[in-house]
């Protein structure tokens, strides 16, 4: 069985991503969650995962840590399940749009961290977090457009590029990004999925708050 060590549900975004995939694919696994910024969390962390952060995935004789190379790693074990788009074309822009999620848009983590809980409308809109904001816009739209003509999600069917976007769409949610056509559309299927609905409704039943997170921006 695989166990996947996560943090709080309310602002972990990085943990999310293996998750959604992990409960979108039907894959089963059991859930271990470590409440972050704890007395206790550093020797918690320091168990399951070697880089001291979340998420980590063990199956028993091997850690998997990283949300990336843990989502490649079940694209590999269970190839049944699609984890990337069968088109060659379709699954190179896939692993490069999910690269760039996972190594860009730092405006956007500083001045939108995931809360969500919060409703923060206006918030965090510098000239940088704006151009982050555009950029996503644009690959939503110019993925939906190109590759996504056979389903609601970015590349028709669910993928790791859906779930690298997800915490974005809860950003987006909690900030009040305004969107419009396919990236509206698309925001509202990733929100209905009952899988993103499910860790929502623990996020909101947390009762950690961790003070860097509730601030204003």
């Amino acid at each position: 069985m695989l166990t996947l060590a996560i943090g709080n549900k309310n602002y972990s975004s990085w943990s999310l991503r293996p998750w959604l995939v992990l409960r979108q694919a039907g894959i089963p696994f059991e859930e271990v969650r470590i409440p972050l910024y704890c007395p206790e969390s550093d020797a918690a962390l320091a168990k399951w995962s070697p880089s001291g952060k979340v998420p980590a995935l063990h199956d028993g004789t091997a850690t998997m840590w990283d949300s990336l190379a843990i989502c490649e790693t079940l694209a590999e074990r269970f190839p049944e399940k699609r984890l990337w788009p069968a088109d060659a074309a379709a699954r190179a822009t896939a692993r490069a749009v999910s690269a760039e999620m996972h190594a860009g848009f730092a405006a956007l983590r500083t001045h939108m961290s995931m809360n969500i809980r919060a409703r923060r409308p206006g918030q965090g809109r510098t000239p940088e977090c704006l151009a982050d904001i555009g950029r996503i816009v644009a690959i939503w739209t110019t993925c939906r457009t190109r590759y996504g003509a056979d389903g609601a999600f970015l590349f028709g069917d669910f993928s790791i590029a859906d779930a690298m976007y997800a915490p974005v769409v809860l950003r987006f949610q909690t900030y009040g990004v305004a969107l419009n056509g396919a990236a509206k559309s698309y925001a509202e299927t990733i929100l209905a999925l009952p899988a993103l609905q499910a860790w929502v409704a623990d996020a909101i039943a947390e009762s950690e708050r961790i003070a860097q997170f509730e601030q204003d921006v």
